[in-house]
């Protein structure tokens, strides 16, 4: 269902309200109540389908950490069994089958994220990450359709958005795709059995998968869960949240490093960002409310703040303090700013030198040489500040002996390029 104003008496969920995450919830007013009466155990899953998270989860983790800090236990699901089927939600064909090695380099990853947000450790509200093949490799084929198979019915799974999706729009979906709803139900099941969890929460797009474990659980066990969604998180322009010109705005500085971190929120469209300070920092509401006032150059000072806050959170004061210094003397001071990404060449590259659009290209800033020459055709690259115009511009080491090289492409975009020890 989706969710109606009412008054609400325990501290998550008029903070979860107040902030904009809830959307959906199966029972509101019994989850108001519970959350108001006891502390309650609630979890998010997540497949492990690389070495880390990006944006696009983001707004789940602060979700757990917001029903930590209001008294309650979270559990960060991995699904190390999932990851295996593969998520059709959303997806126009099936993810690729990962190995287990893979598996387990990206979990070594993702639990390096919740570090940052979460309390992990054995404390009554501390938080606890459970993987999914705990159980679902154990589980025996023929027992799991008998004993739980029964409880779902093809006529409603077909009804479901991930399946429905394919349907549409006459795309392949294999059978392994099609258990993944069962899987995840029987996950809620499961983590309610062993560790007393009432709710699972995720966004709106995990509503029909939600609520199959709400449902599982009352008539496997006729226990009461909980289901708890927020909006799909989209940028005003429509674009998709977590995705910026280069790739994915990556949630662990070895994929993405904290400088450009900051550079994502710092560069979020005007009208985003009220929004996204209530979700992404802690800072006061009625603070927050000033900011989303403001317009020209103190929006922009509002954006910095927005960013500067968001990789606090991410990867620890002294990188967020960094990654806005960096910013502030490239921007304000044009200068060659230590903390920008930095590519380094290896002297065999420079033989006899090494084309400006090649290095565009190797530090990310342009997807391809072509791009790349593009980009200086139409004066768009700058090397420390000095305006590019020959296409077929090159370096050679001489141009290092300061150490480093600033490469801007645009405005926004920069890094620092050194030569490698001959």
């Amino acid at each position: 269902m989706t969710v109606m104003k009412m008054k609400l008496n325990s501290s998550f969920l008029q903070t979860f309200t107040e902030r904009g995450y809830l959307h959906q919830c199966s029972d509101l007013e019994g989850l108001d109540a519970l959350a108001a009466r006891q502390p309650i155990t609630a979890y998010v899953g997540y497949d492990c389908t690389a070495p880390s998270l990006h944006v696009g989860s983001l707004i789940s983790i602060m979700m757990l950490r917001l029903l930590q800090k209001s008294g309650h236990k979270p559990i960060v699901l991995i699904g190390g069994g999932t990851t295996r089927v593969g998520d059709p939600t959303g997806k126009d064909e099936s993810r690729p089958l990962l190995t287990e090695v893979q598996i387990e380099t990206n979990i070594s990853g993702i639990r390096k994220v919740f570090e940052r947000f979460i309390k992990f450790g054995d404390g009554p509200t501390d938080a606890i990450m459970v993987n999914n093949a705990g159980w679902l490799d154990r589980l025996n084929y023929i027992e799991f359709l008998r004993d739980f198979g029964t409880h779902f019915t093809i006529n409603r799974m077909l009804t479901m958005d991930s399946v429905k999706l394919r349907l549409e729009r006459e795309q392949p979906l294999t059978f392994l795709e099609f258990n993944y709803m069962l899987l995840q139900a029987y996950d809620f099941l499961e983590l309610n059995r062993k560790y007393g969890c009432h709710l699972q929460m995720g966004g709106s797009d995990q509503w029909g998968n939600i609520v199959n474990g709400v449902e599982l659980g009352r008539r496997a066990d006729g226990a009461h869960l909980f289901g708890l969604t927020t909006p799909l998180l989209t940028l005003s322009s429509g674009k998709k949240m977590g995705k910026s010109e280069s790739g994915a705005v990556w949630l662990n500085s070895e994929m993405l490093s904290p400088y450009d971190y900051w550079q994502y929120w710092r560069n979020v469209e005007d009208a985003d960002v009220g929004r996204f300070l209530r979700l992404f920092t802690e800072l006061p509401l009625d603070e927050i409310a000033r900011l989303d006032k403001l317009q020209g150059q103190e929006l922009n000072d509002a954006k910095k703040l927005l960013a500067t806050e968001a990789t606090l959170m991410a990867h620890g004061l002294d990188a967020a303090q960094q990654a806005a210094e960096t910013a502030r003397r490239t921007f304000e001071e044009g200068a060659v700013a230590e903390g920008l990404p930095e590519l380094t060449i290896p002297p065999a590259d420079f033989a006899p030198g090494i084309a400006v659009s090649e290095l565009l290209r190797r530090s990310g800033l342009c997807a391809s040489g072509g791009e790349a020459r593009r980009l200086i055709k139409n004066r768009g690259v700058r090397i420390n500040d000095q305006l590019i115009e020959n296409e077929l511009a090159s370096l050679n080491p001489a141009d290092f002996a300061g150490g480093a090289v600033k490469l801007s492409a645009g405005k926004k975009k920069h890094v620092l390029v050194r030569a490698g020890a001959g």
